[in-house]
């Protein structure tokens, strides 16, 4: 991703302070007219709408825009970018009056097909040869939110997903095993068409994940009431992680590293509203099966991996149903797959070490978020379709249903410690891709974008 590259440094740069050449080629030599600069920034300011609307990081979308107007010599000029608006200013001459546009991004959402190609087309756009004209035409030509998985996939990958969780968490492979893993993807399946029925009348999205969250805690509470000692906490579990808001987690953290302290927080609100909304739906029935004798404990603590071969086999099934939810391109999930396992991989093995798991989850994704940008620059893509739905495993999902569970049996201190662990966890797996994707752009460097780099001062807080 050059143009990434090369405007990154220009973003963490004061806007009076960035250079007034063009970084990739010179439309022409003189100053474009007034209609070609209002063509160029509704066409920057759409591409940007895009991106954020598929559920790319706020600096990235600033660099694309960015990297749209330098290109077609629309400068200088500032994007700004919130959870849900885009905005670009740009000042002619010196005295003249601004102009700024700015467009209002409703619902953003997953959508990293859509993502891959408004990267590729800005790639286009930068190398040159494609003219403003020709590149709204493609621009309309890109179709964010096209599934590009039939219905039936759709449907049956939360169910997967929710799984492939048990296994992950049980660790075992015996016929109790399966037993519970067809329960619970029958529960995941059952809590996603809820959810589809609940968003038909148009009621917010927190309604929607609390409905989706029953039907797995009601076969985990009738599990408990049986004579096969199956465990209906892994059930739960496993809806858990089927319901887990993880790519507005890592986004909010990445923008809230990058200084995008506004959207961060906006970001951050979202999925505490989400995980809100996942908690009333759980502990509503929790609340009234351990109340009449349900038997919800786990027979171990999270972080543990009792099976290697099976474990890494359903964290791979897991990255692939999150891949699919995520409507990633079909030619990009071998290497999510391969993404997905190394990560896992690296945490069993510092786990069974003797490692911290919150610690081994933040060395996972450091190297996840590491071979997902040098995937991404391979493809010219964003890394987000290869980042993302490989961290699924790592999720703290379990963590998240031992806290709640505390919180029902009346134990507030090993509630808030669960809580407490689960959002270490996460914030680990922010972090750690955050640092994977600097230390990817510190020795990977875009020819030209060293000069840029050493201007690099502050930049706006937004």
């Amino acid at each position: 991703m050059p143009w990434a590259d090369r405007m990154l440094p220009l973003l963490r740069t004061p806007s009076i302070t960035r250079p007034l050449v063009g970084e990739a080629h010179d439309v022409g030599a003189d100053e474009p007219g007034a209609a070609e600069v209002a063509a160029v920034l509704d066409l920057a300011l759409l591409v940007g709408e895009l991106m954020l609307a598929c559920g790319e990081a706020a600096e990235d979308v600033e660099a694309a825009m960015l990297a749209v107007a330098r290109t077609y010599r629309a400068q200088p000029c500032d994007p700004r970018v919130t959870f849900t608006r885009v905005a670009i200013s740009y000042r002619p001459r010196p005295g003249e009056p601004p102009v700024t546009v700015e467009r209002s991004v409703r619902h953003p959402d997953g959508d990293y097909a859509g993502l891959e190609a408004l990267f590729r087309l800005v790639t286009e756009i930068t190398v040159g040869g494609l003219g403003v004209g020709d590149a709204h035409r493609r621009l309309r030509a890109v179709r964010p939110h096209c599934r590009r998985y039939p219905a039936w996939a759709l449907a049956v990958s939360p169910g997967l997903l929710a799984g492939a969780a048990t296994l992950l968490v049980g660790g075992r492979a015996d016929a109790r095993a399966w037993l519970v893993f067809v329960l619970a993807v029958v529960a995941a399946m059952a809590g996603d068409r809820l959810s589809v029925l609940v968003g038909r009348h148009d009621l917010p999205e927190f309604y929607r994940i609390a409905t989706a969250a029953t039907p797995a805690a009601v076969v985990g509470i009738l599990m408990s009431f049986n004579q096969l000692h199956l465990r209906g906490s892994v059930v739960i579990t496993g809806g858990l992680y089927a319901l887990l808001p993880g790519w507005p987690m890592v986004a909010a953290v990445q923008d809230g590293l990058a200084g995008f302290y506004l959207t961060a927080a906006a970001r951050l609100l979202k999925v505490l509203y989400l995980m809100a909304g996942v908690v009333v739906g759980v502990m509503s029935v929790l609340y009234v099966g351990v109340n009449n004798g349900a038997d919800l404990a786990a027979q171990r603590g999270p972080g543990s991996t009792t099976n290697p071969p099976l474990q890494l086999a359903a964290a791979i099934l897991l990255a692939l149903a999150f891949a699919v939810l995520l409507n990633t391109e079909p030619s990009t999930l071998p290497a999510v797959l391969l993404n997905s396992g190394a990560g896992w991989t690296t945490y069993g093995v510092l786990v069974n070490a003797g490692g911290e798991p919150v610690m081994a989850t933040g060395l996972a994704a450091v190297l996840v978020g590491l071979s997902g940008q040098l995937m991404a620059r391979y493809r010219g893509s964003s890394a987000l379709p290869f980042v993302t739905a490989a961290l699924g495993p790592l999720l703290p999902g379990s963590l998240m249903y031992f806290g709640l569970l505390a919180f029902v049996r009346g134990e507030p201190e090993a509630g808030l410690n669960g809580v407490g662990r689960a959002a270490a966890t996460a914030m680990a797996l922010a972090i750690g891709v955050n640092l994977g994707r600097e230390v990817a752009r510190l020795f990977l460097p875009a020819p030209g974008a060293a000069l840029a780099a050493r201007r690099r001062g502050g930049r706006h807080r937004r």
